[in-house]
């Protein structure tokens, strides 16, 4: 038997799941003989240390983690990730920290960062997963609130503890520890070296708490989000009976690990089964590009803002093309789309793979979308090109996944189904069939760190938990999101507008590059209206001025193109959904860590029509 397979079987036995005689082998991909949502499989749910232990006496001699250096591919099996682990915990215990003591990470996606954090979990400690963009005045109110004992940091975060130790924003009695070697005596290469690889389990059960995971989202107030191993561990679970999961996987990460969706989706799942992770240098397209090439991914978590560059980026190279390559395109993509009708997706995935191999992405089972909507234009896009594209939603307050596209049957611009063990219902729903959608499951957080307020405002009498995000389903159960419950902008007449309905219309202008729709007053009369301020795409502004004869950007130009590209997309909006007037930025909004725009910021403000 191939000894692959003899793993899967091992380890579907060593988790108390009955290996289904019936079928011979374990299916390759892209078969369709696990429907989603389904609950024939499970790997079952253990706390996150005991998860770890399991697979490393499964799968000892796969590659979990790698990430490419100047000296070569840094690479670290099950086994030598075991080891490692425990290393840093017999660090931890002989410094004296203890099963419940709250030890923060911050910094850059790497194998030293899952060390650390399997390390914290390994004693029984409380990781504070921390957003290595953040900047001083924005993680010393976390430093305080959850009252961290140490953090493991990476070389370039050192600096900023140092200085906020010394203005007393950071506890000098905290315990610092270098993810790198430095020239201190705490630092990870020491402690790999010096200290022994036979630190104990510690015994955690499924109620004891994980993560606690600062979330600001898009309102400004950080909140810290309380996960038990329950939490986490019934969302690998759930997310492992909606699609098709192995050790023959290689996932690619590319997003922030301390956030709860790569760290969830991207990290602990894959180390659940026995799958490989790499993690791209950077997000810089041509090393990005270079690390997919060499290891040839098969699951990649991205954001909406990521796969949108990424399709434009080859639409632009194709626009650049010669013309008898863009005649070659034309006649592939007819050929696809008939193909298409007759199997499924079966057109593009042939038409298209080489361009995808020469990607990197060759053997690309799907991406991942989440964080934010997807535009369904570049969901059909990359689907044009053979991409499969599941979009899902979540939140760190659900450990984070709530809903997933099945991969065998994609809806744009959905959500789509709740996945296994989760319970979805809409509050209060409209005349249109529009409500906040609210969850419940055992991957709901325990509530707010140190805020009973807040943890009871945010669940509903019979428990479950509110999102804050209004939606609807389809006559096949499909979630579509129409925005969010504190960003709805209600008329004179009662009409309630979304402004992400607006803003997703208008984001398919070639010259809009960011935009957020808001409550504003005109000026003379005080009326309510809609208005909106807008980053522009300069390039293609500038592009497309030059081939009208304009040779400089200039603010009254850009102001008719985009007030044309408002009036023209706005015919597909009911009168009182239309922009009314709108200002222009030179530059990005500010984004949270999933890459939407902080609203909050701007929703205060009126704009000034003149």
């Amino acid at each position: 038997m191939n000894k692959n397979i003899l793993k899967s079987i091992q380890f579907a036995i060593s988790n108390g799941t009955e290996y289904d005689k019936k079928r011979k082998n374990v299916k390759t991909f892209g078969s369709d003989w696990m429907k989603f949502p389904n609950t024939e499989r499970s790997i079952g749910i253990f706390p996150l240390n005991e998860m770890l232990e399991k697979s490393a006496r499964v799968f000892g001699s796969n590659i979990a983690l790698r990430t490419k250096t100047p000296q070569g591919w840094c690479e670290y099996t099950y086994s030598q990730l075991l080891s490692s682990v425990k290393r840093v915990a017999d660090y931890l215990r002989r410094r004296g920290y203890r099963k419940g003591n709250f030890i923060g990470i911050i910094g850059e996606n790497s194998p030293e960062w899952v060390i650390s954090f399997m390390a914290i979990q390994w004693i029984g400690g409380v990781a504070i997963p921390l957003d290595p963009r953040a900047r001083e005045m924005e993680l010393h109110p976390i430093f305080d609130h959850s009252g961290l004992r140490a953090i493991f940091a990476s070389t370039r975060h050192l600096a900023i503890l140092t200085r906020m130790k010394e203005s007393g924003d950071f506890r000098k009695d905290r315990l610092v520890i270098s993810m790198q070697e430095t020239g201190k005596d705490d630092h990870l290469p020491r402690i790999l070296s010096d200290f022994r690889d036979d630190a104990e389990r510690e015994k955690v059960s499924l109620e004891d708490l994980a993560v606690i995971q600062y979330t600001s989202g898009t309102t400004g107030s950080p909140k810290g989000v309380m996960l038990t191993h329950q939490n986490i561990s019934s969302d690998i679970n759930s997310l492992y009976q909606a699609v098709v999961f192995d050790q023959r996987d290689r996932f690619f990460s590319v997003l922030p690990i301390h956030h709860a969706y790569e760290g969830t989706a991207g990290n602990w799942l894959p180390l659940s089964v026995g799958a490989s992770i790499t993690y791209s240098r950077s997000l810089r397209s041509k090393e990005m590009l270079e690390d997919a090439r060499e290891t040839e991914p098969t699951v990649m978590l991205a954001v909406p803002l990521l796969l949108e560059k990424m399709f434009l980026g080859i639409q632009k190279r194709l626009d650049e093309s010669p013309r008898y390559v863009k005649g070659i395109m034309v006649l592939l993509t007819g050929c696809a789309s008939l193909l298409n009708g007759i199997s499924k997706r079966s057109g593009s995935k042939f038409g298209f793979r080489k361009l995808r191999e020469r990607m990197g992405f060759g053997k690309l089972r799907f991406f991942v979308s989440g964080g934010a909507p997807l535009l369904p234009w570049v969901q059909k896009g990359l689907e044009d090109l053979g991409f499969v594209v599941l979009q899902g939603y979540g939140l760190s307050e659900a450990s984070p996944v709530l809903t997933l596209n099945p991969p065998q049957e994609t809806r744009l611009g959905s959500i789509g189904l709740p996945i296994p063990d989760i319970q979805i219902k809409l509050v209060d729903p409209d005349p249109e069939g529009i409500g906040e959608i609210a969850a419940k499951g055992r991957n709901v957080m325990l509530g707010y760190y140190r805020n009973e307020e807040a943890t009871q405002e945010a669940f509903t009498p019979d428990g479950f938990l509110l999102t804050g995000d209004m939606g609807y389903e389809d006559k096949n159960g499909f979630l579509f999101i129409t925005g969010r419950r504190k960003s709805i902008i209600v008329t004179k007449g009662g009409e309630n507008i979304f402004p992400e309905e607006i803003e997703r219309l208008l984001l398919e202008s070639p010259f809009i590059e960011e935009i957020l729709v808001v409550r504003g007053h005109h000026s003379k009369t005080g009326d309510e209206e809609v208005q909106a301020i807008i980053y522009p795409n300069f390039e293609e502004l500038n592009h497309h001025l030059l081939r009208e004869g304009i040779e400089r950007l200039n603010a009254e130009e850009i102001r008719k193109v985009l007030q044309e590209e408002i009036d023209e997309r706005g015919k597909k909006l009911a009168a009182y959904k239309r922009i009314m007037y709108f200002t222009v930025r030179t530059e990005e909004f500010p984004k949270t860590t999933t890459n939407k725009i902080k609203r909050y910021l701007f929703e205060q403000q009126d704009l000034k029509r003149k």
